[in-house]
């Protein structure tokens, strides 16, 4: 599945949507250059979830932790992980096989971590269509995430 945004309220409202259909025990994984809008899509899916604090990245702290929401919600970023243990020494599996909705920055970092069934989102840049413009694709394998389909911008 894929979409284009243009705009990074395009990009929150695609995130809005996905939050209101998650699940507990979702793994969403976003992948994609700096910049392309991963952290404003995950804002966008708190407020799906009903969490209306302000969601920043946890670049330093590797994950931020919301309960304010219909669900938990687990916020990675492990763009600075250098070693996979650093990941499990803070309990990683308790977090994404627990009860929360876990999105995952850069979880292509941490491949061999990431459950076989995930919901993968590819942000990537289109710079022949203009600055803001992304393109947003969708995967996933099994039927867990057949919800995505529900999915429209």
């Amino acid at each position: 599945m894929e979409f284009i945004v243009n705009t990074v309220e395009e990009t929150e409202k695609l995130g809005i949507q996905l939050g209101k259909l998650c699940k507990s025990g979702d793994v969403i994984c976003l992948v994609g250059d700096l910049g392309t809008g991963k952290t404003h899509l995950t804002k966008g899916i708190a407020l799906g979830l009903g969490i209306e604090e302000n969601i920043t990245s946890p670049t330093f702290n590797i994950v931020n932790e919301y309960d304010t929401g219909r669900l938990k919600f687990y916020h990675f970023d492990v763009y600075r992980v250098n070693d996979p243990d650093e990941i499990a020494a803070i309990g990683f599996d308790e977090y994404i096989f627990g009860d929360g909705v876990s999105v995952i920055e850069w979880s292509n970092y941490i491949e061999e971590l990431i459950p076989d069934e995930n919901l993968t989102i590819y942000l990537e840049k289109i710079p022949q269509l203009g600055s803001s413009f992304r393109k947003v694709t969708i995967k996933y394998d099994g039927t867990r995430y057949d919800y995505i389909k529900e999915l429209i911008l």
